[in-house]
């Protein structure tokens, strides 16, 4: 793949509509209630029986936060009740149970990730009882094989507690700052001083963490070029070894928080392509690594060399290095990939409950993949991860001529290459510099299921 990020206004501008992030193909959207418990432990057996069972990984949802953040989309549950999330950490321990006993007990977790919410609303001798369960079920591997990861409200943390963090077990911590300026913060109601990070990053630096990311939000209300500039000069400072710059979807007719928002702070569209201009110039000056879409990372971090050695991989948590593993949802909306499966359990606490109550699986919906389907998502992530796609490797896995199934496909990159984002070759795909941003339009082309007219989704630059 190119190292080179070109960044080209106009053809941004061009491209800019919504579309899929493809953590997942086929998307969420086509997940069903067809697909019920009885499929999810079907999938786990086959899973069970590959000639070579793949490791497990694990993704927890913590859906607790002690104040709403204006900006938020996710699935959250806004409460000082620390009751409540003791009353979750019990069902969520027996979901645990339920879940270990599908996977044959020679297999390996090799992978952790918490989310929320606020992971971090649990108390660290609460996330003690909850790695203790995990590792009960599901086997940790040797410590030297994990990636344990841990997203931490910077707000809700001392230096102290990171140092425990580490020895439950974590190894890596995401830090979600958004931006460092007062009245950007005040806007979306999330403030945190630039020492409460710094010092806490300090902390898990000496702590031992193998790595340390940061998340930034551009898009939100009040920012300017010459704010956000601040902000960047920070974070470049305290040298992250990721850094993950997202793009603020303003959307208050769908997620109610964000109606707490002022329409008159919001910035222009233009204002947002300024900001994305500004963050991939400056971070890519200072010396990181654009993973793409929204990542960025340290050269000797391992998402910049498995960029680099051809082995990037993509599941619901975004670029990662450890993608070909069973991944297994627990809590409530958590989404799972396991063998040609995905599934998502229920969305409510109260269901959530009775489900387990009952000793059943809280999976509510799912989806299994077909032959087309696993080509299709073959292709999307071999584009998304490695910027090339040769025709040859596709047809030999699965057994296709690529140029006559995918002609219609092929038909509407043209325009993509008139623009001179890609090169569309005899045998291969390539993404130009000036098309690394336009990456998701890419893959909206081989994309079966994608209606035009669609605007579910996220912007794609």
């Amino acid at each position: 793949m190119q190292d080179e990020l070109l960044f080209n206004r106009p053809l941004v501008e061009k491209y800019d509509r919504p579309g899929p992030r493809y953590t997942s193909y086929p998307t969420a959207p086509q997940f069903h209630a067809a697909f019920a418990e009885d499929d999810y432990r079907s999938a786990a057996e086959r899973s069970n029986r590959a000639a070579e069972p793949k490791p497990l990984s694990v993704y927890v949802h913590i859906p607790f936060c002690k104040s709403l953040c204006y900006y938020c989309a996710c699935n959250k549950i806004i409460t000082h009740n620390t009751e409540r999330a003791a009353e979750y950490l019990q069902w969520l321990k027996q979901e645990i149970r339920v879940q270990g006993e599908l996977f044959d007990t020679t297999r390996r977790m090799t992978q952790l990730h918490l989310g929320g919410g606020t992971p971090t609303y649990l108390t660290n001798a609460q996330l003690s009882e909850l790695m203790v369960a995990l590792d009960e079920a599901f086997h940790f591997a040797a410590p030297e094989e994990r990636e344990f990861s841990l997203e931490v409200d910077p707000r809700t943390v001392t230096p102290e507690q990171i140092y425990e963090l580490y020895a439950l077990g974590f190894n890596r911590l995401s830090f979600g700052v958004q931006d460092f300026d007062h009245d950007v913060q005040q806007a979306v109601n999330r403030v945190q001083s630039e020492e409460q990070v710094v010092s806490l990053v300090k902390a898990a630096r000496e702590a031992g963490f193998e790595s340390v990311s940061v998340d930034l939000i551009y898009g939100l209300p009040l920012q300017t070029v010459a704010s956000f500039d601040k902000t960047l000069t920070k974070i470049i400072d305290l040298q992250p070894d990721r850094i993950a710059a997202y793009s603020y979807a303003h959307l208050p007719e769908l997620f109610k928080a964000q109606r707490l928002i002022r329409p008159e702070d919001m910035p222009p569209p233009e204002r947002k392509l300024e900001l994305l201009e500004l963050t991939i110039n400056r971070l890519t000056s200072a010396g990181y690594v654009y993973i793409g879409m929204d990542h960025f990372a340290l050269p000797s971090d391992e998402l910049s060399l498995a960029r680099e050695n051809g082995t990037l991989q993509r599941n619901f948590q975004g670029y990662s290095t450890h993608a070909d593993c069973d991944m297994i949802g627990l809590g409530i909306t958590s989404i799972g990939k396991v063998g040609d499966t995905y599934s998502q359990n229920v969305k409510e606490t109260a269901q959530y409950q009775h489900r387990l109550e009952a000793e059943r699986l809280p999976v509510f919906r799912g989806y299994r993949l077909s032959d087309d389907d696993r080509l299709r998502r073959d292709v999307i992530n071999t584009l998304m991860c490695h910027g090339r796609l040769e025709f040859d490797a596709i047809e030999a896995r699965h057994n296709i001529d690529f140029r006559s199934y995918f002609a219609s496909a092929l038909a509407s990159l043209e325009e993509m290459a008139d623009d001179g984002l890609i090169a569309l070759r005899e045998h291969e795909i390539e993404v130009l510099p000036s098309g690394r941003l336009m990456i998701r339009n890419l893959a909206m082309a081989f994309d079966a299921y994608l209606k035009p007219t669609e605007n579910r989704y996220s912007r794609t630059v």
